[in-house]
């Protein structure tokens, strides 16, 4: 019953014949291949745009540098009070941007609204050297609560941020199970919606570390060859990298990944909607299922080899409290999910 993460999952075996096929190759170093190039190519043909396409091994790193190429060591970035790079990062993006803090504008709330961001500018002081100055919105698409902005909601998001000078920075390490619960294109819940950069995750959906840097607005792109190289993100083989994505974007083998990672979801989240002492903290719109239980369900769980986390109380929504034996808990499903051990999961959680 493996529902810890979907980091915990190797790659998908059309992936890893990708990979299989680019090392039997010899080309050039560092990106200067053909490999990369069609990669590149695929990544704009699939969002039907001509953006610039950077590819590194990791979430962190990807989100990071990307902030880094948004703002200024004193500027800012808003987020989400349970953003990834505000409390799982290890201040990576403070790190590779000199210097600037995220500042988080919600508080309770699932997702990130519009206004939020007036409500912050409302009570923001001058721009004065004595004031920190906002030049980033960061969300995540799925986001923290396993929820999925539609592209109205991005759309609302993306014009309060341009009105203030800020611009769109997405955490897509679950875009594509955004994507197949969205049932919108890529462009759609992305440049359409004036997202300006996407960072782009395959790792947790069928990868081994393939993450590519989308900037829609290449400006925004001017020094960013510099900025990986200088972290250490330009691999030497880099058609490891484009390799995997070109399988993964394959026939949209992606989408076909993560909608049996969103179904199983799904099902394991209606069955314990329907258990007496369990009740969801949200709902489940992508791979992700929060949920509230007994804390004895869970230990019951745990010691039958069940995989999963407790989850940050901060998470909870807008007037749900824990009682005193309860626990917050959050499930992930992957590509390798099956209904066995969904079923099996319900049924210790049912009779615990």
């Amino acid at each position: 019953m493996q529902f810890g993460s979907d980091n915990q999952t190797g790659a998908s075996q059309k992936v890893l014949d990708y990979i299989a096929r680019s090392n039997d190759e010899h080309t050039h170093g560092y990106g200067d291949d053909q490999w990369t190039q069609d990669a590149r190519d695929k990544i704009n043909d699939v969002f039907e745009t001509d953006a610039s396409v950077y590819f590194v091994a990791t979430g962190t790193a990807a989100n990071s540098l990307a902030l880094a190429s948004l703002v200024k060591p004193w500027e800012t970035i808003l987020c989400h009070h349970q953003a990834h790079i505000f409390i799982d990062e290890s201040t990576a993006p403070e790190f590779f941007s000199g210097g600037a803090r995220q500042i988080p504008v919600t508080q309770k709330s699932g997702k990130v609204h519009a206004s939020h961001i007036e409500n912050y500018f409302s009570q923001a002081g001058s721009d004065t050297p004595h004031n920190v100055i906002p030049k980033a919105l960061s969300i995540a698409q799925a986001n923290e609560s396993g929820l999925v902005y539609s592209p109205n909601e991005l759309k609302a998001l993306s014009e309060v941020a341009h009105q203030h000078d800020l611009k769109l920075h997405v955490d897509g390490a679950r875009f594509a199970n955004a994507v197949a619960a969205s049932r919108v294109t890529p462009a759609e819940l992305s440049w359409k919606a004036g997202v300006d950069v996407l960072c782009l995750g395959a790792t947790k959906c069928g990868c081994l570390a393939a993450e590519a840097v989308i900037f829609f607005d290449q400006a925004l792109a001017k020094d960013f060859e510099h900025r990986r190289k200088r972290s250490g993100h330009l691999l030497s083989k880099g058609r490891l990298f484009a390799a995997q994505f070109l399988g993964w974007l394959d026939d949209d083998h992606w989408l076909e990944l993560a909608r049996h990672a969103n179904q199983h979801a799904l099902e394991l989240a209606q069955q314990l909607g329907q258990l007496d002492k369990v009740r969801l903290a949200w709902p489940a719109q992508a791979n992700e299922v929060l949920a509230i239980m007994p804390t004895a369900m869970v230990k019951t769980l745990q010691d039958a080899s069940a995989e999963f986390y407790p989850w940050y109380e901060q998470a909870l929504p807008p007037r749900e409290q824990l009682g005193q034996d309860e626990t917050l808990i959050r499930l992930v499903t992957s590509f390798k999910s099956n209904m066995d051990e969904v079923r099996r999961f319900i049924d210790i959680a049912n009779n615990s």
